[in-house]
């Protein structure tokens, strides 16, 4: 297994859109791995193939307290969606910055596991958010993307000081 070295906003790979996955093989479950690495030594409890450049329909999320509940999903697409919830989300792809976005509160998420076979989940609380936010960005969209204009600009500014700093 690797790190691999994850994106930061505002990155135009970022952008891009992530192409389904066609096959599921052994590139792709030494992806998932390195992918799940470097999420908990990140640490986060997420993280698409987009935000490490690799432009394929996977992510791993982890939101359990010991990190011991790996889920990866592969070609995942919400189904249905319930709710309204509005909570703080970040973001490894924008360190240190947070701020509220409204999701659905619960989702149906379908998706292929890593032996291939088709998999429907229900999920809510942290779980839901987080699964919406890792499909954003296999959609090219980031958490900011949600938010207004003036704070997307606030929140540029402060990445490119703090990365003139850390220079």
């Amino acid at each position: 297994m690797a790190l691999l070295p994850i994106l930061r906003f505002p990155d135009p790979r970022l952008k891009k859109v992530a192409a389904p996955v066609t096959k599921i093989d052994d590139g792709i479950r030494r992806l998932a791995a390195d992918m799940a690495e470097t999420m908990y030594e990140a640490p986060g409890i997420g993280l698409a193939a987009t935000q490490v450049d690799v432009h394929k329909r996977v992510v791993v999320i982890d939101v359990s307290e010991e990190k011991n509940e790996l889920r990866v999903f592969v070609n995942p697409e919400i189904d249905n969606s319930y709710g309204l919830a509005i909570g703080e989300e970040g973001c490894l792809s924008v360190p240190g910055i947070y701020d509220k976005v409204e999701r659905a509160e619960r989702v149906r998420v379908r998706y292929l596991d890593l032996a291939g076979q088709p998999q429907v989940l229900d999920a809510d609380g942290l779980l839901a958010v987080c699964i919406q936010h890792e499909i954003d960005h296999l959609n090219g969209k980031v958490f900011v993307d949600h938010l207004s204009q003036l704070k997307q600009t606030r929140i540029r500014s402060k990445l490119a000081k703090q990365s003139r700093v850390t220079a």
